[in-house]
């Protein structure tokens, strides 16, 4: 699986302007119902559940919120830039500027931690992630995300 399996020009937000974790969850739940067609709210109780059991923020300003989701019948991902970094109870204690959501269906066994593995790898990056952060175009992101290195960093 490779991002642009995942994304969509769609699913790319480019200045998130949020204050609070709660506030980015539902805001990438909204995008993620557009490019779904699920409830949102669904979609961010899932988010939600998912960040009760312990925090998706790994570290570095990146945080990777995933759940699984009754009617997908594909994984989704949807890539947020923040306006500004927020605090999200991240690993390290530093604030989060990054957020890759990653939707799964319920079936998705072996393949949601396929895709969530691809995506934390790439995340490593720093190089792709100072990249990410000095585009502020939604289709620079999103050329940056599919494009080949991208994914070559991923495997």
């Amino acid at each position: 699986m490779e991002l642009c399996d995942l994304l969509t020009s769609d699913s790319v937000i480019e200045k998130l302007a949020v204050t609070s974790k709660k506030q980015a969850l539902q805001e990438v739940a909204r995008r993620g119902a557009l490019i779904t067609g699920l409830d949102e709210r669904a979609i961010f109780d899932t988010l939600l559940e998912r960040e009760r059991l312990g925090t998706t923020g790994v570290g570095n300003g990146i945080a990777i919120p995933h759940g699984k989701l009754l009617g997908l019948e594909r994984p989704y991902g949807i890539f947020a830039r923040l306006a500004r970094p927020i605090d999200f109870d991240a690993i390290d204690d530093q604030p989060v500027d990054i957020i890759f959501a990653l939707l799964a269906p319920t079936d998705a066994g072996a393949d949601h931690l396929k895709a969530l593995a691809r995506v934390s790898r790439l995340f490593r990056d720093r190089e792709m992630c100072e990249k990410l952060r000095g585009s502020d175009r939604a289709d620079a992101l999103y050329g940056l995300l599919t494009e080949p290195t991208a994914t070559s960093h991923a495997a």
